[in-house]
């Protein structure tokens, strides 16, 4: 027991008062001042894990729409995919991220005073698409006023080298991030949520994104079918091998109109414990390298298509239990 106590006290001294490395604290040392994502979400774009090409169906616990605050138009007559010729579609889309940007611009310039922004292309697989059709989209995206660069949620199986050395090209004067959708490095895993993709082609494209010198975060979700803390923190070792430069963290919950919700119903999913979550993020912060950000802790949805855990109901009340358990370790989110 004495062992012990000394163990615990060490590591308080360890972490006493030491700063988590927070997104927006990265901002804030790189740039001099807060910056502020602006999710994007235009119509057209899809997944190959919904149209058929790897998968259908989508990721199991997929609801799009849940994800999507600036998505409008959600049922498009157009479907983007690589092999499109022609995109009829384009002109309407660079209204579509125009219109957005501006109106969640103003709306945190005025609420918080913000002047610096990247914007965020958030829903769907935002590289799932002809190269001529990213590059309108990503360029216009940089082209307006006090943007410093662009964050871009896509699959490791919807990227490729062109891509990536345009993004490299774009990264020579702005901020330009890769959001990964890793979830788990568990291939049993991902075939139980329909993932249509495996662990080594995540560690590929990851790794190649990183030699072309371009920023990565990687979504972590928690909970995940039949995973326990040992497995959820085995994924964490291994994004952090990859040299990424931050994280989200995300519990797995369950929505209406998702393949999740049949297993849910019936029984075979029991969704992840508050308790576990926290205890289990709030390690792996405790292991993760001062250099990699963190840009979500945990995630949820206020609305009546939440199903399950109901602790995902308030995501705010979720962030001050994870920032007191850190503050007990030393830590300050």
């Amino acid at each position: 027991m004495v062992t012990i106590s000394l163990q615990n006290k060490k590591n308080k001294i360890k972490y006493q008062n030491r700063e988590v490395l927070t997104i927006g604290r990265y901002f804030k040392k790189k740039f001099g001042h807060k910056v502020y994502k602006v999710p994007i979400s235009i119509g057209g774009f899809t997944c190959p894990n919904i149209d058929g090409t790897v998968a259908k169906g989508g990721c199991t616990f997929c609801e799009n729409d849940s994800f999507s605050p600036n998505l409008t138009e959600r049922k498009p007559k157009f479907k983007l995919n690589p092999n499109v010729k022609e995109n009829p579609f384009l002109e309407n889309q660079l209204k579509q991220l125009e219109l957005q940007f501006n109106a969640t611009r103003d709306r945190l310039k005025n609420k918080f005073g913000v002047k610096k922004y990247i914007v965020y292309f958030q829903s769907f697989t935002n590289t799932y698409a002809p190269l001529e059709t990213l590059k309108a989209l990503y360029t216009k995206a940089l082209s307006f006023d006090n943007v410093i660069g662009l964050s871009i949620g896509t699959r490791t199986d919807c990227m490729t080298d062109e891509i990536l050395d345009f993004l490299k090209e774009l990264s020579a004067d702005k901020e330009i991030w890769v959001e990964y959708g890793i979830q788990s490095f568990y291939d049993e895993t991902l075939e139980k949520i329909n993932r249509g993709d495996d662990a080594s082609n995540m560690r590929y494209w990851i790794n190649r994104t990183k030699e072309k010198g371009l920023k990565v975060c990687g979504h972590l979700i928690y909970g995940l079918p039949d995973e326990d803390k040992k497995m959820m923190l085995k994924t964490l070792d291994e994004t952090i091998v990859l040299d990424v430069d931050s994280i989200k963290f995300h519990p797995l919950y369950v929505v209406k109109n998702t393949l999740l919700t049949k297993d849910f119903k019936r029984g075979d999913f029991t969704p992840i414990s508050e308790e576990l979550y926290i205890e289990t993020v709030v390690e792996s912060i405790k292991r993760m390298p001062e250099n990699i950000s963190i840009q979500r802790v945990t995630a949820g949805i206020d609305d009546s298509s939440l199903l399950a855990p109901m602790w995902c109901k308030n995501k705010h009340q979720q962030i001050s239990k994870i920032r007191k358990a850190l503050i007990k370790e030393g830590l300050k989110y």
